[in-house]
Order: C-alpha cells, then structure tokens, then sequence
C-alpha cells in the first residue's frame, strides 16, 4: 500500500476474557486487556470524529452501593458535586461539557458516570494534595443548536474549573475550545476524534485517538470482509466528511473503490434530516457491495429505508457516532450482521460494573452503554495526577503536568490513583496506565497509540463486542 498522511500500526486482538479484580479503596488497578493473535500493519489517513454531550444536574450526596440485581459490587460510591463557591483555587474541580440532550444523548450517561466515579475514587484516596474533589456537568447540545455549548462554556468559565471534561462531538468541541482556551482553563475530551483537533491548542488534549485510526481500522475491516465497492451515506459535518475520507482512502489503497458520497462529490446529506428515500435510491444506483453510514440521530431514519429498498443490511457499517444499542429501536434481525466500530478498549467487566454500582447508586438506573466512559474516568484521573505533581489544583499546574503523569517522561506504570499518587510522592517520574488502554500523551496532546473496537450486532439489534484493534498514531 501506498503510504497516507498519519503513519500509524494497526494490531488485531481477540478480547481477553480476564477478570481484573479491583480493590474499591485504592481506586482501580487496571491491566491491558488485549491478547494479540494477528497482526496487521496499515498506513493512516488524517480524518477526524466527534461526539455530542450534555449536562447533568448535581448536588452533593453519598451513600453506600449495595449488591444489585446487575451484579454491581458492594461498596462506597460518593456523588461529589460541586457546592456554591467551590474553584481551582482550593478543590479540584472537574467541570464537564457532555450530553444530556441532542442526537448524542445515549453517551452522556456513560460519560458522566465516568467522571463521577473517578471523583468518588479520588476522594476515596484521600483528594487531591489534601483537597476535595468534585464534578459540576452542563449540557453540551449537540451542532442543531450550538447555543447549548455556548451557554454551558460561558457558565463553566464562571464557575473556575480544574479542568473540562468533554465535549463528546467534535464540531460541538470546536465552537467551544477557543473560549476554554482564553480562559487558560484545560479541556478534555474523552470522545473527539477530528484530526483537525490534534494540536489545536495547548490547553485542549484528549483521551480518545484521532480518526486515521478508526478510518484505517474500518476501511481495512470491510476490506478483508471482502468488499471492494464501498457507497457512503454521510452528513456534511467534520466528524462525518472527515471519518469518511480515512476510511475511502484505506479502501482505494486496498485496491476498492468508492462509488458513492465520496470526498468532493458533495452529495453529503445535511445533519437532521429525517427523510432518506432519494439518498438511499442513489447509493444503491451505484451497486455497492458494503455501505457506511456516517450519521448520529438520522441513522434511525435510514436502516428502515436500506431495509424496504431491500439492501442486506449485513453489509452494512457504522461508526461511533451510531454504533449503538437499537434492540428497542428497530424489529428483531434488521440489523443482524451489520458491523460497527468504537474508539477505546471495551472495558474490564470489573470497571463496568463499577459504573454501574455508581449510576444506579446516583441515578437509579441500569447504563445500557460505556462508550468512552473509560475515557472519560482517565480524562479525570489524568488531571488529578497532573495537579498532584504540580502541587496544585488550577488549571495552568494541570496543563504543565498532563503529558508527564500519562507517560511522556517514561515513567514507572501504575494503574490506579492512589498507586501513583505513592509514586509521586516519592519524587517518581509516572505513567499512568488506566482502563482506557491509551498511550503516553504527544506533542499534539494527543494519546500516542489507543484501541479501536470492532462490534457485531447479533438477532435484537445489540452491539456486540468482537475483537480490538491497536493502533499508534
């Protein structure tokens, strides 16, 4: 193959079926959880991803968590919100930019559980230097009413953050990051995946990798399924256009083609709309032999017009803008077959169910997803991490600290808070290894290498996870 922007390996792993025991006190000690069996090197194409979040109301309660009927371990979990008055000045105050509302609603409650358990962790170590922890969640809308973010970046600026965790979609990400960035306050995203994102400011990282992986990971799946004539149904948006020419160019340098919403036939659909009956007539006008949907909300609209203009829906793939759970969404089998993937390790069943001792602990429901809520746990760790080895909580300490405590300055590995806390008050150089499964921090703030999960989606329309793709940048 000939080589792309974004040099990057790609390795397949089989999940590793462990079981990664966790002691509640000492927050998470988290293991890799990939078993290589084949090997698969790919040059990546720059593209980009996002994700769309809100947020969630708060107040300061705890409690203990006991044994549910889900299989959620006994122990102490804390909702940690923050009080009137809290700053950076004296708390390490995790702000969040994720959603509540909009098209991207479904990963707001594994995101949110994910900084809402690793405040609870950190806390449970003993703070941060001493000081308490706590998490303030706004909405962050999604790219039909960028207001949403607009106000929620406004409100989180006043309100003297740590650090921001989120936003969950890239567009939504580059209406707001230029306020965080004036501010000189961090902002994290555990969802982002647009190349155009990579180094864009130095108080802006993120946890999630930028989509030359994911491209180059699904256009090399449909590829070795087989297919050579790959149609995209694609809205104009920057995690769309940007995820669909990773993923074009990794198949024509497979020897496929794409016949079908390419880059620069301007045949990209318009983000909300709810009609697809002369878009799905066009794709299958050009016989495709797979096609990929690059949407949000608008793919519940466009897998019932696939299936009545009787396209085999086992041929067809999704992102992680719409690799969701839609077992109440569509009849049994439609999408039988179909493939999807998701940037992130799928995560120990030992962190999911602490996520789910967590919700149910503050919410009173099953989750039904944990995309990114790993990243979204190591988005808040890291910055813990950061303001322990700088000594304080504000946002500047942070974003000086970041990249070291992630591995940057090659320290010694340790997979929970408190462990690397120890560390560092050894005068230990770190890296902290969480159940996201990232590398060290770039220069772009970018994690340097990360996981990529590849899902099937069985008789009731579930996501199921299959195998793991590593990839560097």
């Amino acid at each position: 193959m000939t080589g792309l922007p974004g040099v990057g390996n790609l390795r397949l792993h089989q999940p590793d079926r462990k079981v990664h025991h966790v002691n509640r006190t000492t927050t998470a000690s988290w293991v890799k959880l990939m078993a290589g069996t084949a090997a698969l090197s790919l040059t990546l194409a720059a593209c980009g991803s996002e994700d769309d979040s809100e947020p969630a109301a708060e107040d300061t309660s705890s409690a203990s968590a006991s044994e549910s009927s889900s299989g959620a371990p006994s122990g102490e979990f804390t909702n940690d919100k923050c009080g009137g008055g809290t700053t950076s000045a004296d708390t390490y105050k995790v702000g969040g930019i994720l959603p509540l509302t909009g098209n991207l609603a479904y990963l707001g409650p594994p995101e949110i559980a994910g900084v809402g358990l690793a405040v609870s962790d950190i806390n449970a170590a003993g703070g941060v230097n001493g000081a308490d922890a706590c998490h303030q969640i706004l909405d962050s809308g999604d790219t039909t009413d960028l207001a949403v973010s607009t106000s929620s970046a406004g409100n989180l600026v006043n309100a003297k953050p740590s650090i921001v965790v989120g936003a969950a979609s890239s567009s939504v990400t580059l209406n707001v990051v230029d306020t965080f960035t004036d501010a000189k306050i961090v902002q994290i995203s555990p969802a982002n995946t647009a190349v155009d994102l990579s180094g864009y400011s130095p108080y802006y990282f993120r946890t999630a990798p930028p989509d030359g992986i994911q491209g180059s990971a699904l256009g090399t799946l449909i590829s070795s399924d087989g297919y050579s004539r790959v149609g995209f149904l694609v809205f104009s948006d920057t995690y769309g256009t940007g995820l669909r020419n990773a993923v074009q160019e990794t198949v024509e340098a497979s020897g496929g083609e794409c016949t079908y919403g390419c880059k620069g036939d301007g045949n990209e659909f318009p983000a909300g709309q709810t009609t697809f009956s002369s878009d799905v007539s066009a794709v299958l006008a050009t016989n495709p032999d797979a096609i990929v949907i690059l949407a949000f909300d608008e793919t519940k609209a466009i897998v019932p017009e696939l299936v009545s203009q009787g396209w085999d829906m086992s041929k067809t793939y999704l992102t992680d803008g719409n690799t969701a759970d839609y077992s109440k969404d569509f009849p049994e089998g439609t999408l039988e077959g179909a493939q999807g993937t998701i940037p992130g390790a799928d995560a120990s069943e030992d962190f999911k169910e602490l996520l789910q001792g967590w919700n149910q602990q503050v919410n009173g429901e099953e989750l039904t997803d944990y995309a990114y809520a790993a990243e979204s746990y190591d988005a808040t760790i890291l910055g813990a991490l950061a303001a322990v080895k700088g000594g304080a909580t504000d946002p500047t300490t942070i974003q000086e600290n970041l990249a070291a405590v992630s591995g940057a300055s090659d320290g010694e590995e340790c997979s929970s808070f408190a462990d690397c806390v120890a560390l560092l008050d050894e005068g230990s150089e770190i890296r902290y290894t969480g159940p996201s499964g990232i590398g060290p921090i770039d220069e772009e703030n970018d994690p340097s290498s990360a996981f990529v999960g590849i899902y099937t989606y069985d008789a009731s329309n579930k996501n199921v996870f299959a195998s793991t793709v590593e990839g560097t940048k």
